[in-house]
């Protein structure tokens, strides 16, 4: 699991402005760094300006996700991943647009901003949120995962046991028939002696 971008941007107007980001790119050669970077930053852009206010999407792009998460006042964070859970990513975009708009509402009202423009601290974001399994959220949908596999194993047993249940209590049935026919046999030839 990795997350290797987080952008905030301007996307009331086309094409959408890139107010501030942050990059983890130690996994890449230093040659492709800046390519890497300018195809992010791209791919937040197209993401960010289609993404409707208030909606939340998860695009797959070959190996990697993008989650973004628009807000009605013309804003939208974009996390690109990788092995990363959904939940989790637009977890933690709606966190970091709550502390930007605290810190940075009205410096979002102009439409003349530019590119990286605002100061925000993103690369805490991306250095707290690189683990995901510490995020309450995925512990709690993890736990749910594994009591609902449990009640599935419980549910089937049970099943199971009914069906033997049912199985002996036919053979109980049989068996029961199958000594009155004897007993009746039994007391015919008792009964002639």
């Amino acid at each position: 699991m990795k997350l290797y971008h987080i952008g905030i941007l301007d996307n009331k107007h086309k094409p959408a402005v890139q107010l501030c980001a942050a990059y983890e790119d130690s996994d890449f050669s230093r040659w492709a760094r800046n390519d890497l970077k300018s195809g992010m930053k791209m791919l937040s852009k197209v993401v960010a300006e289609r993404t409707k206010p208030g909606q939340r999407i998860n695009v797959q792009e070959r190996d990697y996700m993008v989650h973004c998460f628009a807000r009605s006042e013309g804003i939208a964070a974009v996390a690109i991943t990788k092995d990363y859970p959904s939940p989790a990513a637009q977890a933690f975009l709606s966190e970091v647009l709550d502390d930007f708009l605290v810190q940075n509402g009205a410096a979002t009202d102009c439409h003349e901003n530019r590119e990286g423009t605002i100061d925000f601290p993103l690369e805490h974001y991306l250095q707290r949120f690189q683990d995901p399994e510490e995020d309450t959220i995925v512990t709690l949908q993890k736990q749910l995962d594994d009591t609902k596999g449990i009640l599935h194993k419980t549910i089937e047993s049970m099943l199971e046991r009914g069906t033997k249940l049912d199985d002996l209590v036919a053979k109980s049935s049989d068996l029961s028939a199958q000594s009155k026919f004897f007993y009746k046999n039994a007391k015919r030839q008792n009964s002639c002696c």
